[in-house]
């Protein structure tokens, strides 16, 4: 068996300014907080004596390999993103970035921010440029009907509202 994997598809290089604040802020607090705290424990975990039975060591070294993977990751990610904070000329279609307020055939009414892939939470209504929905949404204007592909059958929404708003404070 190999270890070797097939590379995922990058997701889109856009973010918006507060996507991107959060992941400056983890990366600085895995760098300047956590590694080092884990490469202390580390240190105290060798000097205990045999490290092949060493419990703490064994998962330490893991924990700090975990660590770098992200922090890799992070740096990577940072140098390649495209920080959108401007509104489009047209605030009424909806491009990344957009509020928009959709209403199934039912009636049922929900409200979706696009963002980036990097900064997708379905609890706070983000979604990703590259969903299903997102990409269905893109360049629709209020009243416009949208089709969306999904596994379990395809529904269709309208759209209520496109706004270009500041985040809300969380």
């Amino acid at each position: 068996m190999s270890r070797l994997r097939t590379p995922q598809k990058q997701g889109s290089k856009y973010i918006t300014p507060e996507g991107k604040k959060r992941l400056v802020d983890e990366f600085t607090h895995l760098w300047k907080v956590k590694r080092p705290q884990v490469t202390q424990a580390l240190a105290a975990a060798a000097a205990e004596g045999d490290r092949s039975e060493n419990a703490e060591y064994i998962y330490r070294k893991k924990q700090l390999r975990e660590i770098d993977h992200r922090i890799h990751f992070l740096k990577n990610r940072l140098e390649d993103v495209v920080v959108v904070d401007t509104v489009p000329d047209d605030e009424g279609r909806v491009f990344f970035g957009a509020w928009v307020r959709l209403e199934d055939s039912d009636g049922t009414a929900c409200e979706y921010r696009i963002v980036g892939p990097d900064e997708f939470d379905p609890g706070k209504g983000y979604i990703s440029m590259d969903s299903p929905m997102a990409r269905a949404l893109m360049r629709k204007c209020e009243g416009d009907e949208v089709v969306v592909r999904r596994p379990k059958g395809d529904a269709v929404f309208t759209v209520t509202g496109v706004q270009y708003r500041p985040v809300r404070s969380e």
